[in-house]
């Protein structure tokens, strides 16, 4: 599959969207957060819920697709000079210049500037402290996985694996709905590493459930996206996850009006394994037959989402800071949070990072 797959970049800039309006959901949803407006919406928490546990294993899915092209004519030691320096240092640069104003913000009652919050900035971890990677933890997870997969690049090029394995997968993603038997390992892991690692934390050293998972997602993006036919049976078959992604999300929602207990949680997390791995298929299902096609604003839109994922935060907790002190419904703050957001962001991007040789390399932009 040496063409570009362009749907693959429309999805990457979608995702990447919807992580924006989710953290504006953030402000407003009855989950703690950096900053909560007064009146919080709970009614969106499950909604929200929904939405994440398949939002970032997609991620980490078309991030394996794009591993996948990138390494084709790329030898290993290149691609860890590639990763280290797209990814690597814009996780450091983030940490000290980005992430400390989002922490600033939520405590800006204990300090009287920026720049005295500067010196404290080593004293502690957050929560309790104020050292922390807040969303950069998806830049560091997948640094994390990068690089623990290049013994696996061997794998994938050897011809074991073309002569073996990957006519087995193309045989089984033939079978209707074959696919979807790609759960069962995703659900044996968390099986295995749920009951040491129960909770999603973003902290790296105890969530090893969860990193487990993500990797999986990785693995199956770099497997798939490498033979044409797999993809071919992918689309042919998007009904069938659209189907299944309907039956799982009707039966989350469901369990999600019942009271909590141990039995219904461990229920509604099956179901979201299940529920997210069929709301990918499809997704990649329906963007290969409706959005493979090129356009103007796709190359710089491609271009500039990575950079919009570094510095979007930051500017949601600053701007949300001033619009939830505004006395205005739920409705107009979250619409002007939104258009204020995007509008900093844009002239950010445009007016400073792009236009900077070192600004962009902190940035993770290429030359």
């Amino acid at each position: 599959m040496n063409e570009r797959q362009y749907y693959i970049d429309w999805i990457r800039i979608g995702l990447i969207l919807s992580v924006f309006l989710y953290h504006v959901g953030m402000v407003f949803n009855g989950w703690p957060w950096h900053i909560k407006n007064e009146v919080q919406l709970e009614s969106l928490n499950p909604v929200m819920g929904m939405l994440h546990s398949w939002r970032m294993p997609l991620l980490f899915l078309v991030s394996g697709a794009g591993t996948r092209f990138a390494v084709k004519f790329r030898s290993k030691r290149k691609y860890f000079a590639e990763r280290s320096k797209r990814l690597l240092l814009p996780v450091i640069f983030g940490i000290f210049v980005l992430v400390p104003v989002q922490v600033y913000i939520e405590k800006i009652s204990s300090y009287s500037s920026l720049w005295e919050f500067y010196s404290h900035i080593f004293e502690g971890v957050y929560p309790e402290g104020n050292f922390s990677w807040h969303h950069l933890w998806f830049i560091v997870y997948l640094y994390f996985i990068s690089i623990v997969f290049i013994p696996f690049i061997s794998f994938f090029r050897s011809g074991f694996y073309f002569k073996v394995v990957d006519p087995k997968f193309e045989v089984l993603s033939g079978w209707q709905g074959g696919l979807a038997l790609f759960f069962v390992p995703m659900l044996l892991s968390q099986v295995l590493l749920r009951p040491y690692f129960p909770e999603e934390t973003h902290a790296f050293y105890n969530d090893w459930a969860f990193m487990t998972l993500f990797f999986i997602y990785f693995l199956l993006g770099f497997g798939i996206f490498g033979n044409s036919k797999i993809v071919a049976n992918l689309r042919r078959q998007r009904k069938i996850w659209l189907g299944g992604a309907i039956i799982m999300v009707s039966a989350w929602f469901v369990l999600s009006d019942f009271s909590y207990s141990s039995t219904v949680q461990t229920a509604r997390d099956v179901i979201a394994i299940i529920m997210s791995w069929f709301i990918n298929l499809a997704v990649l299902g329906y963007g290969k037959k409706y959005l493979n096609k090129d356009h103007i604003l796709r190359k710089p839109l491609n271009k500039a989402i990575y950079p919009f994922y570094l510095i979007h935060q930051p500017v949601i907790v600053v701007v949300g800071y001033w619009v939830i002190a505004i006395p205005m419904a739920i409705s107009a703050k979250s619409l002007l949070l939104t258009v204020c957001s995007l509008i900093i962001i844009v002239v950010l991007y445009g007016g400073l990072i792009s236009r900077s040789r070192y600004l962009a390399g902190c940035f993770g932009l290429k030359k």
